[in-house]
């Protein structure tokens, strides 16, 4: 793996050089890594539970120039995973609090605030002044924002991401060939077909490894060492405690950068909408003869019943090539908006994923649009496989 920046002369004081000891005596990072460090310019998207870890790491590692985009301030249960922050900054803005605790953690890094956040209007010009893009964003329409701004701005990506207890991590860096968010997910779920954001809950200590992985990423790609994760999609489950490395694929029919692209500039409406969902919706007529959720002994009792539910796997393409239920339809979850048409009305839908997390929101997203028998399978196809298929594969 090279870098994609250039030598830098540039001279660390013997306070640096006492600081950055445990650095300069690997053989990978030496006296020039350090340098490259001090000399590079990483701009975080994001102050909280992903930004907070890698602001951290990267500061101490020693990184000359961090920006740091974000907007909000601190809440309380802000701190059960934000770790940059602390209860006597309740209130204050994140970047104040975090340029305080950065700052004194390490003087030597210079801090560039952007407190408006990124912003379609500010995006490209911000990119512009950067080395490198980490996205710790925590919603849809920022992270399509982040990726798309890197790509036409020529930027490598540090994506990374969590739901509930699983986190993902990659590399986008489509300027050396690599592919973008878009090859993973091509379109940007439609609003109320992603978890809620403050609903979902989120594992506070998967955050710190998923933004420190990040951070680690970042180290490597400015120094050019190791093998990074382009190219490839780094899952985190933590309830079983397994990591998987999936390999990516610049896709050909991506719609941002591939052969034939329909993303031909960086547009605002591409970008916009709350991820709040409503939660009224169409009464649930039917709701206690098809609860929202069963479990797998239930829902293959249904499937072996004279009138089978339609059976609905909503993973992605790389899940299902691992392992499938028979009999099953599939849609990938960022598809399902745009695929309501050709789900019946007539018969109930059973929804499937992996450990039935996102399966549940859609769930509620079909309720939402009249699919009143629609029925999420808890636990997933990794309950399926352990309580009724135990041969079946799993990953």
């Amino acid at each position: 793996m090279k870098t994609t920046l250039p030598s830098q002369s540039i001279d660390l004081s013997p306070e640096e050089i006492a600081r950055y000891s445990r650095h300069l005596i690997l053989p990978q990072v030496g006296l020039d890594g350090q340098k490259k460090l001090a000399s590079a310019r990483i701009l975080l998207v994001g102050m909280g539970g992903l930004g907070s870890p890698a602001s951290l790491y990267l500061t101490a590692a020693g990184v000359g120039t961090l920006g740091l985009a974000e907007m909000d301030r601190v809440e309380v249960h802000n701190l059960q995973r934000q770790i940059v922050h602390d209860t006597a900054t309740v209130g204050k803005s994140k970047i104040e609090s975090a340029r305080a605790r950065l700052q004194s953690l390490n003087p030597h890094v210079k801090l560039d605030e952007h407190s408006e956040g990124v912003t379609f209007d500010n995006a490209l010009e911000v990119f512009s002044k950067y080395d490198l893009i980490l996205d710790g964003s925590d919603n849809f329409p920022t992270r399509y924002l982040v990726n798309d701004a890197a790509f036409f701005a020529g930027k490598p990506l540090i994506y990374g991401s969590i739901f509930q207890f699983e986190g993902q991590v990659s590399l986008f860096d489509t300027k050396a060939g690599g592919s973008c968010y878009r090859c993973l997910f091509p379109h940007m779920p439609e609003e109320g077909a992603v978890p809620n954001c403050e609903e979902a809950g989120v594992f506070g200590a998967l955050c710190g490894v998923v933004g420190s992985l990040q951070a680690m990423e970042a180290i490597k790609f400015l120094l050019g060492i190791g093998e990074s994760l382009k190219n490839r999609l780094l899952v985190i489950e933590s309830l079983a405690m397994q990591f998987r490395t999936l390999r990516l694929k610049k896709e050909k029919a991506c719609p941002l950068c591939g052969e034939n692209p329909s993303i031909l500039k960086f547009e605002k409406e591409n970008y916009e909408f709350s991820c709040r969902i409503d939660p009224s919706g169409p009464p649930q007529k039917e709701e206690m003869r098809f609860p929202v959720e069963v479990g797998v002994e239930e829902a293959r009792r249904w499937l072996d019943s004279e009138k089978p539910p339609y059976l609905l796997d909503i993973r992605e393409s790389y899940e299902a090539a691992v392992c499938q239920i028979k009999g099953s339809a599939f849609v990938p979850m960022g598809e399902i908006p745009n695929s309501l048409d050709a789900l019946p009305k007539d018969r109930p839908i059973l929804v499937y994923c992996h450990h039935g997390q996102r399966s549940l929101r859609i769930t509620q997203f079909l309720r939402f649009k009249g699919f009143d028998t629609a029925t999420s399978m808890a636990g997933g196809i990794q309950a399926w496989a352990e309580k009724l298929e135990p041969d079946m594969a799993r990953y």
